[in-house]
């Protein structure tokens, strides 16, 4: 085991942090959990990110008080949405032990660890691999995340400190996207060393059409874009609602021009959605007539704008010709490349991984997939997959908080951020874990009492929070 200078740091920021309180350890798990190409710790041929060295530090410093400890608990109860997503991670661990071993050799994948072979990304019979438990020892931790996280904001004070949090969450994606492109254009990269040191394949210094391809502080363009439209999502929703507009509105303005910008096919083909999506739940307000101001405006405005866009477009042949071929090259010959045909292969062997389960599954961390829908199929089968549907629809599906509160606003900002997680990771997800975003997104959201429920919840309050 070797500690890295950045874990160094996450431990002083971690002790720092435990001195001042709950609210200070949650801000600190929010920004950390960005550095998705860093690692605090190396063991072996496992990176320790950053994240995960935080949330011993959150889990302790939440969970020694009885208040807390008791609020975990409750959270595990099968009334509320963790207790589902227990039992997805109960199974998959499970799987992953079990699985390589009952089936070994009846199927071939392709494997994301490596144990007794070389991980060459061809495929191999099925037999366990390092990954099996280093993977199940990440979702593990997402559940110990998770759980805390929502016994935190099972207060109106630590709610608002997850609140916080997740919002210094996506300022933080932002920031470090624009340290990128700042630190490459003035060939400066080496200022981010320190937080790109993980054991995995960078792809920080890539271009694509004399463009650079935004990683912001993850391993590669696809990634970033991914954390990008969960960031859209969620902060896109908060300006629709008029909750802190102006920071809300200028996170989620800046998230969608580095999304563009970033020549990630991911994100090009994520962001209509997201805007659609967005552009939905605003004409459903108007509709409904409690839209903000900024619901009123997007939903009326923005086909305006976009029609105005389109029709100065058509009157520019060369610009035109310049965002075709650029869309051209990143999302629509993306399939024909020779990465998005070998991605497409492991979805194809994945898949066949399931059936040869019999529907069961080959284990968490077992077999590489390029899409979370693969990935979850092939890695615990139906049965997992009906807990994660469960758990997905009992924490942002069902309707939260009063109607027209500020709590309903944030579990439908929570809902849509989580929508843009998702659509990156259908896109490129190699495994189930979603990491710590997905965590804070689920936990605010779990938080707040669906709106059939009799049980009270304290209503948050934000000073300014829809000035």
């Amino acid at each position: 085991m070797s500690m890295e200078p950045i874990g160094v740091l996450t431990i002083l920021i971690g002790l720092i942090c435990l001195t001042l309180g709950t609210g200070a350890l949650v801000h600190g798990l929010a920004i950390l959990a960005v550095l998705g190409a860093a690692a605090a710790m190396l063991i072996g041929a496992a990176n320790i990110q950053p994240g995960h060295v935080m949330l011993v530090f959150l889990a302790f410093g939440a969970l020694s008080r009885r208040r807390e400890a008791a609020a975990a608990i409750r959270a595990l109860h099968p009334n509320e949405p963790g207790f589902w997503f227990a039992c997805l991670v109960i199974y998959g661990v499970a799987t992953a032990f079990l699985m390589p071993r009952l089936f070994a050799g009846i199927t071939e994948i392709v494997p994301l660890g490596t144990t007794a072979f070389d991980d060459t990304g061809s495929t191999v019979p099925l037999a366990p691999v390092s990954s099996n438990v280093t993977q199940s020892l990440y979702l593990s931790t997402t559940l110990l995340c998770l759980v805390t996280l929502t016994a935190i904001a099972g207060t109106r004070q630590g709610f608002s400190a997850v609140f916080n949090a997740l919002l210094a969450c996506c300022i933080a994606n932002t920031v470090f996207a624009v340290l990128d492109i700042a630190t490459y254009a003035t060939g400066t990269q080496e200022l981010l060393g320190f937080i790109r040191n993980a054991r995995y394949t960078l792809h920080t210094d890539t271009e694509i059409a004399g463009m650079k391809r935004i990683v912001g502080s993850y391993t590669e363009a696809s990634v970033f874009a991914r954390s990008t439209l969960g960031v859209l999502g969620f902060t896109g929703t908060l300006w629709l609602c008029g909750v802190r507009p102006g920071l809300t509105g200028s996170i989620a303005g800046l998230s969608l021009v580095l999304i563009v910008l970033s020549t990630s096919s991911t994100g090009l083909a994520g962001a209509p959605v997201m805007l659609l999506l967005l552009h939905a739940f605003a004409m459903t307000r108007l509709v409904l007539g409690n839209a903000a101001r900024q619901a009123a405006f997007f939903a009326l405005g923005a086909p305006v704008i976009g029609l105005a866009v389109v029709l100065l477009l058509l009157l520019d042949a060369e610009a035109i010709a310049k965002i075709y071929g650029y869309v051209d090259l990143v999302v629509l010959n993306k399939a024909s490349s020779d990465s998005g045909i070998e991605r497409s292969s492991w979805n194809v062997i994945s898949f066949q991984n399931f059936l040869d389960s019999w529907g069961l599954g080959v284990g968490v961390g077992t077999a590489r997939a390029s899409s979370f829908a693969v990935a979850l199929l092939a890695s615990v089968g139906v049965p997992g997959a009906l807990f994660y549907a469960v758990f997905v629809f009992e924490c942002f599906l069902r309707p939260r908080g009063q109607p027209g509160s500020l709590e309903a606003d944030i579990a439908v900002a929570a809902r849509n951020g989580y929508a843009g997680l998702l659509i990156g990771d259908l896109l490129v997800g190699p495994i189930i874990d979603q990491g710590f975003s997905f965590c804070m997104l689920a936990g605010l959201a779990a938080a707040i009492r669906p709106r059939t429920s009799s049980v009270p919840r304290p209503v948050p309050s934000f000073t300014g929070a829809r000035i």
